[in-house]
């Protein structure tokens, strides 16, 4: 007998209620979008939800004064018992949608949102777990190959807010274009609009050396991650500086080659849609790279927060 699959619970809060044929409650799917997600928004709301049943933890980090963080500095109440009430949110474009009519285009996307209450961290053990983790988000492996542990100033001038989830909900569309069935049937308009979709990938570009990166070859662990990921500060130590590589990895946005839709009947894929294609690729390329050489130059500390 398979194994039941594990869903949050379907609470008013996070049930999807637009297009839920889309939606999914599943741990696993959930789970996947947010952890593959470079990015998360989070926003505070102002109703609790009650009756947290089974919580899982998700962990967050910023500056030690900034706003979510002396949002959670303060003291409860009996309508938020357990921590700042939160959502965080994750989405993945993989695809442009593109139909007969302006109305019937989209995206193909898988998006995420949690609600839980999040609460300050208050120990250094688990604070240096939690950084542990989120570093490693970065690139599988970094934490163990940085200048670690993190000195006082670094533990005393960084947050971590531990989110202990509710609920949450994720919503997914995949697939090719749908129009309405009398443009589809309509042979003028098939005819000569192309319809399918635009593939989206994200790729990791060739590593480039920071400004005082002293280590001459790029590290094994890193080279392995960006070829998986394809595939699927202390400036002044010299015994930090000799063995910990420093500099960025480019990010890339690429369009990929268009996917005709089922009801397609042009042939050829439009000369306007290859232009913006090609446009999009080498500009996203061009912006990656030029964003990496510039933060790799000498000069004042980047701001990260």
């Amino acid at each position: 007998m398979p194994r039941a699959e594990l869903e949050y619970p379907k609470r008013p809060l996070g049930t999807v209620n637009r297009y839920s044929p889309r939606a999914s409650y599943s741990l696993r799917v959930i789970h996947g979008i947010v952890n593959t997600c470079p990015t998360l928004h989070m926003g505070s709301f102002d109703r609790a939800s009650s009756d947290e049943g089974d919580v899982l933890d998700l962990y967050l980090h910023g500056y030690v004064s900034s706003r979510v963080m002396n949002l959670t500095r303060r003291p409860a109440t009996d309508d938020s018992p357990s921590g700042l009430p939160v959502t965080v949110a994750a989405t993945h474009v993989d695809g442009l949608v593109l139909a007969l009519t302006p109305n019937s285009h989209s995206y193909n996307y898988r998006s995420a949102v949690l609600f839980g209450h999040a609460t300050l961290v208050e120990t250094d053990d688990e604070k240096l777990y939690a950084m542990e983790l989120i570093t490693d988000s970065v690139v599988a492996g970094r934490w163990q190959n940085s200048r670690i542990p993190p000195n006082k100033a670094e533990m005393s001038s960084t947050s971590v807010l531990k989110v202990r989830i509710a609920t949450g909900s994720a919503k997914i569309r995949s697939g090719p274009p749908g129009d309405e069935k009398h443009d589809m049937e309509n042979p003028a308009v098939v005819s000569t609009v192309w319809t399918g979709v635009v593939p989206v990938h994200m790729s990791l570009g060739a590593p480039i050396a920071g400004p005082y990166n002293a280590v001459d070859k790029v590290p094994a662990y890193l080279e392995e991650y960006i070829k998986s990921m394809n595939e699927k500060h202390d400036m002044e130590d010299p015994a930090v500086v000799g063995n910990v590589w420093t500099g960025v990895v480019p990010v890339h946005m690429s369009l990929g080659a268009p996917i005709a839709g089922p009801y397609n009947a042009v042939d050829k894929v439009p000369a306007y849609l290859e232009e913006y294609i090609k446009s999009m690729n080498e500009v996203g390329v061009d912006h990656s790279v030029k964003a990496a050489e510039a933060s790799a130059k000498p000069g004042k500390k980047p701001v990260d927060d």
